[in-house]
């Protein structure tokens, strides 16, 4: 599940003069073509409204003050900032002059009637869209009211803004389909992976990349470090190492909140803006899919017995700064704070999502009606030691996980991120 900071899954190993601008970003804009055909009947238009809402358009084509999919959402990635595009039906500004048969390819493809896309527009996904959604996004987009909101060009370091070499990008890394991550045969099954991997694009974030940026698709849904909250293995097996059931995990993407914790970093978005929105039987196929037909047993919690003046320490800081919100025992409140015993940042064997969240806080998280977290700051002031010695505490009594964070690994962690929300 994809956003707003793009291929940070590695730097480039060789610059030579083809290799070096295949990579990383998003583009696009208006371009010229063919005259757009009727958008087509309410019905289609509703269907693509839908569609929309499912491969979380907005996320990255419309900014909070900014006309809906007027473009302008700044995107980073390591090879300098992209813009979203205007994707309103705008004559010079937008898709108005695209062609349906010209949509399609630009989602399919990567390429528009005027340039090619950089990847980060994640056609690499998208190019298992059938041609009927394809057609009904097409006939929702041009329905919108257009919006004269200009296009603001990628700003790219040499010699990555060398659009052209995106067509050998593409010939070289470009898939018909990504590799599952679980087994199935259902049709249930089978849909879920239609949401998962190519509207949803969720392999764009949670699968590592290589050294051109593509998705090492021998590893896909295993998780990446995309920003400063990492993207978690989402394989059937990563799930269930973490504790995750179908059950739970329906509930994450409808409501944002489960008992493994609350959706943060880009995954808020991901909730906020689109899986809490569709529709139930879509969000079953998708932890069907997901967790496979067969889902694996959820791992059982198996607490570490610690002790020492490290972890009383630990536990200290926790009764401190944490339990108020917290509780005592990591039972969380509801619509409050989420549990952290259990919870899958706590669990998990990197602990550099618990670490920047301790440090970052997180801003107040309200999911429409259906459940809200309040706001948690962020505790930069702890030292070191006290981050380490917090964490510990935590991991080894509420998440089962012996290995001890050192001071030098928060320390890597601050001076990494900073205050990101």
């Amino acid at each position: 599940m994809m956003k707003r900071t793009y291929l940070a899954g590695g730097a480039v190993l060789g610059l030579s003069a083809a290799a070096a601008m295949l990579l990383a970003g998003c583009g696009g804009g208006g371009g010229s073509g063919a005259t757009a055909p009727a958008a087509g009947n309410k019905e289609m238009v509703e269907r693509g409204r839908y569609l929309a809402r499912a491969a979380d358009c907005a996320a990255c084509h419309t900014t909070p003050s900014g006309a809906t999919y007027a473009g302008g959402v700044e995107l980073a990635s390591p090879y300098g900032k992209f813009y979203g595009t205007n994707i309103t039906p705008h004559k010079e500004h937008g898709i108005g002059k695209w062609s349906a048969d010209e949509f399609h390819k630009a989602l399919r493809d990567g390429v528009t009637p005027d340039k090619h896309l950089y990847p980060a527009m994640p056609y690499t996904s998208y190019r298992s869209l059938t041609r009927a959604d394809s057609d009904a996004l097409y006939a929702y987009f041009m329905q919108l009211k257009p919006a004269a909101v200009k296009n603001r060009e990628p700003d790219l370091k040499f010699p990555y803004n060398m659009r052209f070499g995106m067509m050998f990008w593409n010939g070289i890394f470009l898939e018909d389909e990504l590799t599952d991550a679980s087994r199935g045969s259902s049709a249930e099954w089978k849909r879920g992976r239609y949401l998962v991997n190519t509207l949803g694009h969720c392999a764009e974030c949670h699968t590592p990349r290589g050294a051109l940026g593509q998705m090492d698709l021998s590893r896909t849904l295993t998780g990446n470090r995309m920003a400063r909250i990492g993207a978690t293995d989402i394989t059937p097996a990563g799930l269930a190492a973490a504790g995750w059931t179908a059950d739970d995990l329906g509930a994450f993407l409808r409501t944002g909140v489960a008992p493994q914790g609350s959706a943060t970093g880009e995954m808020f978005e991901v909730v906020h803006l689109s899986s809490q929105h569709l529709a139930r039987a879509d969000v079953k196929a998708m932890t069907t899919y997901l967790m496979g037909d067969k889902p694996l047993p959820p791992a059982a919690l198996k607490p570490v017995a610690l002790a020492g003046a490290d972890i009383d320490a630990g536990r200290r800081t926790y009764i401190a700064v944490c339990a108020g919100c917290h509780g005592a025992e990591g039972q969380g409140k509801p619509h409050v704070a989420v549990p952290l015993k259990g919870n899958s940042s706590v669990r998990n064997a990197d602990p550099h999502n618990l670490v920047a969240v301790t440090l970052d806080g997180i801003k107040a998280q309200h999911f429409g009606e259906k459940e809200s977290m309040q706001e948690m700051p962020g505790f930069a002031k702890l030292s070191d030691k006290e981050v380490a010695d917090l964490s510990n505490y935590m991991r080894g009594g509420w998440g089962g996980v012996s290995a001890k964070v050192t001071e030098a690994q928060v320390q890597a962690i601050r001076a990494e991120g900073g205050s990101h929300h």
